[in-house]
């Protein structure tokens, strides 16, 4: 594979560290946060019970060792809220962020001064990653507040040396109008957000060639390949996937090259991941799908150790045209507990998007009703049409042959790809709210009729 000599990097001498130099750097940085997660009560108490003792930190020689420690979990954060788990005093966090709490209590994740710092330079280095350059304008729809996204890809847009937009979610239409009058040549959104911003611009009327955009960094939800192409055609943009997570870091974990746009480049001198079997906890080889676990190298907060995510992917060694040398994680295929159990079928939201995006007359807004009657689980899977279809048709009645044709086509495709029967119920454009963040893909009304476990 032809290696991009020209390609940009925020840190050349880093990105192209050699693999036995960077398992050099890791165990040495590995046992220094270790050191740290240890003089925290609560994780000291877990790693004897496990019977690891502070000693045996030092005979550490390899990142495989760290199989021997226990699994952290959001349910220990939460658990220990607020601060049960920080490793550093409160006198010395600069920041607090949290999540919505939207499950119970919110998880709660700090940063001092020094994880500002390397956050906002991991935030950099992945801009430069897809694209950015000093100089670029960015226009950052990402959420500002408790959640990380904004202002993590806000220092980073910074620290680049690029002119940020802070634009944050909503108001949908004064962002569209600074694309256009402030020229800026990369957006970071959730794709859904995105997708929501480009069927605005058609409603309006606005020209694709009155805004510059050349690059999409999207993320904070899971996304199919044909999303990615869904944006690319709407937008004539370059769509690239971004991963963090508050608790890791945030935004900034890893982030896919524009030269190769085929993994995600994990910066793995600030984290070591591993890929286990999400039942048994088995470490799994490169390139075995399973459940993405980190262990945080530099965190001075809050740093965690083999921190189960949720999130299903793979890990890839193979060298990336870019010539960066640190490996790369698929795109995340789905959250483990964004699984749905219809009749004993275990499927994701993202298997179902994909089947919904493979047919031209479907965009991509739709909404999984999932329920339950008389002890039968259903799934009724909503979508919207196309405005090309409307026209092509002349209108949309619910008892138009038509409609029922493709009813019927969306229900095969669904059986014969994933073995699922659903009713399909479609929509006409902008009949499903439309989100300034995370998309609400599932609504599970089993869980109102006190079932837990759906």
């Amino acid at each position: 594979m032809a290696i991009k000599s020209e390609t940009y990097m925020w840190d050349r001498e880093r990105e192209t560290i050699e693999r036995p130099e960077l398992l050099l750097l890791q165990v040495e940085r590995l046992k220094t946060v270790l050191k740290r997660v240890f003089k925290n009560p609560v994780m000291q108490e877990r790693y004897l019970a496990s019977g690891i003792k502070e000693s045996d930190i030092e005979k550490i020689s390899s990142v495989k060792d760290l199989a021997r420690f226990p699994f952290m979990k959001k349910t220990d954060l939460r658990e220990n809220y607020p601060f049960g788990l920080f490793a550093a005093p409160l006198s010395e966090v600069n920041r607090l962020h949290c999540s919505s709490g939207t499950k119970g209590k919110p998880t709660v994740v700090g940063y001092t001064k020094n994880d500002i710092d390397i956050w906002a330079q991991a935030c950099a280095r992945s801009l430069a990653c897809a694209g950015g350059r000093p100089g670029d304008v960015i226009h950052n729809s990402y959420g500002y507040g408790l959640f990380t996204g904004g202002l993590g890809m806000h220092y980073g847009a910074e620290r680049l040396g690029a002119t940020v937009v802070p634009a944050s979610g909503g108001r949908t239409q004064q962002q569209i109008m600074l694309l256009q009058d402030f020229g800026a040549k990369i957006i970071l959104a959730t794709p859904s957000y995105m997708l929501n911003m480009a069927y605005t611009m058609q409603e309006m009327g606005i020209a694709r060639d009155t805004i510059n955009l050349e690059i999409g960094i999207f993320g904070a939800e899971p996304w199919t390949e044909e999303m990615r192409a869904q944006l690319e055609s709407l937008l004539k943009i370059q769509a690239l996937d971004i991963y963090g997570l508050s608790e890791v870091m945030g935004p900034g974990v890893s982030m896919e090259c524009i030269e190769g746009k085929n993994g995600l480049h994990i910066w793995e001198d600030l984290f070591i991941p591993e890929i286990i079997d999400p039942d048994s906890g088995e470490v799994l080889e490169d390139g075995e799908e399973g459940e993405l676990v980190f262990t945080t190298l530099t965190k001075e907060a809050i740093p965690v150790v083999r921190y189960r995510t949720g999130d299903i992917s793979r890990l890839s060694t193979e060298p990336c045209v870019c010539g960066r040398t640190f490996r790369r994680m698929s795109r995340v295929k789905a959250r483990l507990d964004d699984m749905l159990i219809i009749r004993g079928v275990n499927l994701y939201p993202s298997e179902i998007e994909k089947c919904l995006l493979s047919m031209e007359e479907l965009a991509p807004h739709y909404q999984l009703v999932v329920d339950r009657h008389k002890a039968l689980d259903t799934l009724e899977v909503q979508v919207e049409v196309t405005e090309a279809l409307i026209k092509r048709w002349g209108k949309f009645e619910a008892g138009q042959v038509a409609l029922s044709d493709l009813c019927e086509s969306i229900q095969k495709l669904l059986k014969d790809s994933l073995g699922l029967t659903a009713d399909v119920k479609l929509l006409e454009p902008r009949s499903i709210p439309r989100s300034e963040g995370k998309a609400v893909r599932v609504i599970d009304k089993r869980k109102t009729q006190g079932d837990k476990n759906g």
